[in-house]
């Protein structure tokens, strides 16, 4: 859940931005665990210009826009133990 939020909390900040209804939904996902998750774990996404990108498109064209974004978890000691994307599915409601 920590993965989806690192995500969705980026797609929440650029529709708010837009000031647009625009509604969100989580596609799919997949996920890759390289090392043995233990303590804290924290996730990170860069993908931000990928999210204004979409909902730039979706407000121009008025169509449903699909992008992946990638979460990397790292321990505490900077060591990535995990990668998950999500595809996040933006529309324009109404």
């Amino acid at each position: 859940m920590a993965a989806e939020l690192s995500t969705g909390a980026m797609v929440m900040n650029e529709i708010q931005k837009s000031g647009r209804n625009i509604s969100m939904l989580v596609a799919g996902n997949r996920a890759s665990f390289t090392k043995k998750a233990t303590g804290r774990i924290t996730f990170t996404c860069q993908d931000g210009p990928l999210v204004a990108g979409a909902i730039e498109k979706a407000i121009a064209t008025g169509q449903g826009q699909t992008l992946w974004m990638q979460a990397t978890g790292v321990n505490g000691e900077g060591v990535e133990v995990s990668t998950f994307h999500f595809e996040w599915s933006l529309k324009l409601k109404g």
